[in-house]
């Protein structure tokens, strides 16, 4: 293996937090490659919010901007291609691509993600990261006190809807199918005029992304302007499971505060290791997750 496929380092994922994770080692001298498959979850969201300096621009301006930072630093390099595959060797780390390129390295950061499903409603899709939003501190200002629905059911339902009370006294739950609600629950809802319609859902009728209404099952039709949902998700990546990492019961990997995983000398950072979903946390995590493993490797060799 030639020294120009070698590195320190291999970073799967150059989004948000591979690239935070990149300008950490950049910066203390360590070879690294970057590899990114240019498919980022949030590439149908139009704004990108609560990041302060960044606020309000689109992600693709703020991945543009990061990218243009870290290649400024020699020792990191870029290559545009999905991770296909990764083994341990002797010495490391192998990783290869779906060109059948291969890449050595002492150490792994996988900032890879999560893949949401999509539910099987008509809409639902096109609307996703537009005005069928997931995250009250990503888009909620933006549609604050609008006409509002949320898709959920049971105890996690009421927390959700709970959470989501507080940017907007216009609300309604769409348990889409028999409540699993607590009489207390659904009583303290009554309570602070949240509707509950347990109605199946058909549609969500829409232009460009932007949501109009929600079509029951009976044809009945909700107007709404924004509509909250936690869509299922996998991990974007399945390298990391192959190589032994283990995943908790949410299904992200699991992580320590130095955001190793639970195989020696695999690290992750990002949205397949925290439920909190924010382009701020993804950098922060891949800031640690790089210092983390420079300090390894510097533990290492010292």
């Amino acid at each position: 293996m030639t020294d120009a496929k070698n590195f320190d380092v291999i970073i799967v994922g150059g989004s948000y937090s591979g690239l935070a994770a990149a300008m950490s080692l950049g910066r203390a001298l360590r070879r690294v490659l970057v590899l990114d498959s240019g498919k980022p979850c949030n590439q149908q969201t139009p704004h990108s919010h609560n990041f302060i300096t960044q606020d309000g621009y689109t992600p693709k301006q703020i991945r543009t901007t990061a990218r243009e930072q870290v290649a400024q630093y020699p020792t990191v390099v870029f290559q545009d291609g999905l991770a296909v595959s990764g083994v341990k060797t002797a010495t490391g780390f192998a990783i290869t691509t779906e060109n059948q390129d291969q890449f050595t390295a002492k150490k792994l950061v996988f900032a890879t993600g999560i893949k949401d499903q999509m539910l099987d409603i008509p809409g639902f899709a096109e609307c996703w990261g537009i005005s069928v939003i997931h995250c009250p501190y990503c888009h909620g200002y933006e549609v604050r006190n609008q006409k509002t629905g949320l898709l959920g059911n049971g105890d996690a339902g009421f927390e959700y809807v709970r959470l989501i009370s507080n940017w907007t006294p216009d609300l309604t739950l769409f348990t889409n199918g028999p409540s699993t609600l607590t009489a207390e629950q659904t009583a303290k809802l009554k309570e602070h005029n949240i509707g509950i319609v347990e109605t199946e859902i058909q549609s969500f009728p829409h232009d460009q992304g932007k949501i109009r209404s929600v079509v029951l099952q009976d044809q009945t039709e909700i107007p709404v302007t924004a509509f909250y949902a936690r869509a299922p998700f996998v991990q974007h990546s399945t390298i990391p499971q192959a190589l032994g990492c283990e995943l908790n019961e949410q299904g992200l990997l699991k992580v320590d505060m130095m955001q190793k995983t639970t195989v020696s000398g695999v690290y992750a950072s990002g949205d397949n290791a925290t439920s909190m979903r924010s382009v701020a946390s993804a950098v922060a995590a891949g800031t640690m997750a790089g210092a983390a493993v420079n300090r390894e490797l510097i533990a290492e060799e010292f």
